[in-house]
């Protein structure tokens, strides 16, 4: 099949490769603002340059990877499905959550698949803890714990745009509690601090949070998220049963160091950055929407999954502001 990629910056030039190493794609079509990065993915990884979107859609691609800039989301999915051109696009679906409730009705109905990127669900690791819970394996869960913790924080350009560390960072633990628990958020309170960057303080945002999910089960998620982690990339879940206790990311590359006497686990190099940490689980995405294009496969994360996620980053942002516990219905209504 033939794919075309809508932004070719550090994630697009990321899935160009993983793509071009894909039985199931012959050929790439690549477009960017920035003319030379989609010439330099072209000479790295093969396919056709075209100078816009419009060109791009007319190109006789099957489907088309958004890795553009978050503000041109929304209007790149809705080109693709006007087209009726199956789309991957990274999260979030939108800036603003009432944006992403419009671009879902306007492409209900449709019939045109669309994937949002969330790369965990795509993880062996999370995978297995997904069948875990849904085989019963671990009896009535009690306690969820998800960590995501970055080695060190973005650029401040970065930050003013990304919407928040809840928004930007701390929605993919959201969203792979939710798939793998296979239960709904109510409610969230959450915390937060500034130990680190000053442009993070004055973006008004946190450098470091912490929050609290409840279950519509009752089960407690704990979330953990920092911009400062210098050790590497720490991704981990711990599910806590009645019956046993499972672990995601307890392996030897964990960017962890035991100080009790005669541990020398984990001893391999730890993660430093997302794209070593989930390469397999960006690949196993493409693949699955390769699968989405040949319609053999159902999208694995519609629209209306990536919202949900988005709803708990709304309620633990206003949570984080007002310093008080937010149910996921308030914010829904606002």
């Amino acid at each position: 099949m033939r794919i075309g990629i809508l932004g070719l910056g550090r994630i697009g030039a990321f899935h160009a490769e993983t793509l071009s190493g894909l039985d199931a794609v012959d050929s790439l079509v690549l477009t960017d603002p920035f003319a030379d990065a989609a010439k330099s993915a072209a000479e790295r990884f093969g396919g056709e340059v075209v100078d816009s979107p419009e060109a791009l859609l007319s190109a006789g691609v099957d489907g088309i990877v958004v890795a553009a800039a978050t503000d041109a989301h929304p209007a790149l999915i809705l080109a693709g499905v006007e087209a009726g051109i199956p789309v991957f696009c990274e999260k979030p679906v939108a800036k603003a959550m009432s944006e992403g409730v419009r671009v879902l009705r306007a492409v209900e109905g449709s019939g045109v698949p669309i994937q949002i990127g969330y790369n965990r669900r795509f993880d062996t690791g999370f995978v297995a803890a997904r069948a875990a819970v849904q085989a019963c394996e671990l009896g009535k869960l009690h306690t969820v714990r998800s960590t995501t913790l970055d080695p060190a924080p973005p650029p401040a350009a970065y930050i003013a745009a990304s919407g928040g560390i809840f928004r930007d960072c701390s929605v993919h633990d959201f969203d792979i509690i939710r798939w793998v628990t296979g239960r709904e958020v109510t409610e969230v309170y959450a915390v937060g601090g500034n130990r680190g960057a000053d442009y993070i303080k004055e973006a008004g945002d946190a450098d470091t949070t912490g929050a609290i999910l409840t279950l519509d089960d009752g089960t407690i998620a704990v979330v953990s998220n920092s911009r400062h982690n210098a050790r590497g990339y720490d991704v981990r879940m711990e599910l806590h049963g009645f019956q046993d206790s499972i672990a995601v990311g307890l392996e030897d590359k964990l960017p962890l160091r035991s100080v009790e006497p005669g541990v020398t686990f984990p001893g391999g190099t730890p993660h430093d950055f997302f794209m070593d940490r989930f390469a397999a689980a960006y690949r196993a995405e493409l693949t699955a929407f390769t699968e989405v294009v040949a319609g053999t496969r159902t999208s694995p994360c519609t629209i209306a999954d990536a919202l949900e996620a988005g709803w708990i980053a709304e309620a633990c942002t206003l949570s984080l502001h007002e310093h008080r516990p937010v149910t996921i219905e308030e914010v829904r209504q606002a």
